[in-house]
């Protein structure tokens, strides 16, 4: 089995991680997915091969509707697509599964949610709210015929229903068909254990990859992608990554927005340069705070950590989000799609190699 990045040796910062060293070390949260490679060969232009999938996050596990989250997001860099935008920056909530899937399968992806959140709610667009969807993509049509539309709302349902703390990685769920730095991208997750002077929390990153070129990779510092060379195959589309920041501390939306932006200090120390055709999207919650949609709850006031204190929190969505778009690369697999597109692997023993040389294992 492939090794992550921190149990090869790789350093990400002074913080601990979580047990699991993933998003779920957020109590409550949970990751699913559903792969779906079939076919092979020439691509026909709606009949596949396909190399796709879609990832969900559940950021707890009882009702979203009845319990949404505080939240917020941050579009770095506008080339790609979030649904349940307006609703986010209106209200600072979300109140259904994150679900992460291909480009053109988002309206498919939309429709599986409000499905899936209508039988759990049978009030809802009745005498309560109507659902509006969060959903983001990346571009997997270097692998994937997209045209296909493969991802249909039962690949939604399996996702969500098959949620658990356990987190797998690299060439599954969304990440199928993606690549990251010219090699095969795909999930990535990590975690950190935080100090503040107002108590310990945790902050879990999870990151579905398909950006940069190879010449831009740097791990630790270390200009890994050009220290390895050209790769052999190198797609023409850059972009995107869409980067999920989830927490138990009290955060309000402004502040969680504060948080979703350093996460992209975390994708450029990974060496990103962002790229014209990207899409570089942050979603950020915390599982702090919920309140019961309907019920009377009185004049609550919510507690929040003061803006004073709330750097650790900043240090640990930097180093996680780098670390979990590293494990993606260390975890994936070689994988070729339509037209005999191959994205390879990592080269996990020559980059170990060159990060040893340059001091930078930390074992």
């Amino acid at each position: 089995m492939k090794p992550r990045a921190r149990e090869a040796g790789v350093w990400f910062g002074e913080q601990p991680t979580g047990p699991r060293n993933a998003i779920t070390d957020v109590s409550g949260v949970k990751v699913g997915h559903c792969t779906i490679i079939k076919g092979s060969g020439r691509l026909d232009p709606g009949n596949g091969p396909a190399r796709t999938g879609v990832t969900a996050i559940l950021p707890h596990d009882g009702s979203l509707f009845e319990r949404p989250v505080k939240a917020s997001y941050f579009d770095f860099n506008g080339c790609g697509g979030l649904g349940g935008s307006l609703q986010i920056r209106e209200f600072g909530l979300i109140d259904t599964p994150i679900v992460l899937t291909n480009t053109m399968s988002m309206g498919t992806a939309a429709t599986a949610i409000v499905k899936y959140m209508l039988k759990q709610n049978p009030t809802s667009g009745v005498t309560e709210d109507t659902i509006i969807p969060t959903v983001s993509e990346c571009d997997d049509s270097w692998l994937n015929d997209s045209r296909g539309l493969h991802v249909r709302e039962e690949h939604v349902y399996e996702a969500i229903e098959n949620a658990s703390a356990e987190v797998k990685e690299g060439s599954v769920g969304g990440g199928t068909g993606m690549s990251a730095f010219d090699y095969k991208g795909g999930i990535g997750t990590s975690s950190r254990m935080v100090s503040t002077p107002a108590g310990k929390y945790t902050v879990g990153t999870l990151v579905m990859c398909n950006h940069g070129e190879w010449q831009e990779l740097r791990i630790d510092g270390v200009p890994v992608g050009s220290l390895l060379g050209s790769p052999d195959i190198q797609r023409p589309e850059k972009g995107s990554i869409v980067m999920v920041v989830g927490t138990d501390a009290p955060l309000d939306s402004r502040q969680l927005g504060r948080i979703a932006r350093r996460a992209i200090m975390g994708l450029a120390v990974t060496g990103s340069a962002s790229h014209n055709g990207s899409g570089d999207i942050v979603v950020s919650f915390s599982t702090a705070n919920m309140h019961d949609r309907y019920k009377g709850n009185g004049l609550l006031v919510d507690h929040l950590l003061r803006d004073s204190e709330i750097d650790p929190l900043f240090r640990a969505t930097i180093d996680s989000t780098a670390e979990s778009i590293v494990n993606s690369l260390f975890k994936a697999e070689t994988i070729e799609g339509r037209d005999g597109h191959v994205s390879n692997a990592l080269p996990i023993d020559e980059t170990l190699r060159i990060l040893k040389e340059h001091g930078r294992l930390i074992r």
